[in-house]
């Protein structure tokens, strides 16, 4: 039984994993078209073959176990004789410099958050992002109308004779926009382009309808 398995093996070898001529330059290369059997094509002629030559005469109906055993153990030696190893493939690499700057740029999006609900308070009330567990005030309001910034003034309110010209007028320079403060020890003062007001409690700003401001995030 080993014997035949060698001298099957030597007849694959001998057909099948002989030098190419063409690579070793005896035989030239036809120009025109022709048909080059790849490695493939080979291991299938291989194995259909050896079956051939493996089936008797009087087992071509009715194969045994053990033929079929052998005919398993010969096409994993035929793979072996016809796998060639891959030299392309490379594993692929992380970038671990574009991975940091993908988080880096996540964690700074992460930074932004908007009060909510939004709220105006007086000098004593602290500033930062409110919450209806922490209650501050919000120090970064943008006015969705006029597209200013909100300023405020702690201890400070608006004259009464303040109108929409003075602020469209003198916004957002603070050594103009003074000619209309008075000072009032807990007040805070806030204003943009188009709209005022003058706080001294906290106070949830859409209770105040005719403000168009927002929290610009923090």
């Amino acid at each position: 039984m080993a014997e035949e398995l060698d001298d099957l093996l030597d007849e694959v070898e001998s057909k099948f994993c002989s030098p190419d001529p063409l690579r070793l330059g005896i035989v030239e290369r036809p120009t025109g078209c022709g048909t080059i059997f790849s490695s493939e094509q080979n291991r299938t002629e291989a194995k259909k073959n050896l079956r051939h030559q493996e089936l008797k005469p009087g087992l071509q109906h009715g194969r045994s176990t053990e033929t079929f055993k052998k005919e398993d153990d010969l096409d994993n030696i035929i793979n072996e004789i016809f796998e060639e190893p891959n030299f392309d493939k490379k594993p692929i690499k992380l970038n671990s410099k574009s991975s940091s700057n993908t988080s880096v740029r996540a964690s700074i999006q992460g930074l932004g958050k908007s009060c909510s609900p939004v709220y105006l308070g007086g000098s004593a009330a602290p500033c930062g992002i409110g919450t209806n567990t922490s209650q501050r005030t919000c120090d970064h309001l943008r006015c969705i109308a006029c597209d200013f910034l909100v300023v405020s003034y702690d201890d400070f309110m608006w004259d009464k004779s303040c109108d929409y010209l003075f602020f469209r007028n003198n916004m957002p320079e603070y050594h103009k926009l003074k000619t209309k403060l008075v000072k009032k020890k807990g007040t805070r003062a806030y204003a943009c382009q188009c709209s005022w007001r003058t706080i001294e409690e906290l106070t949830d700003l859409q209770t105040i309808h005719q403000l168009r401001w927002v929290c610009g995030k923090h």
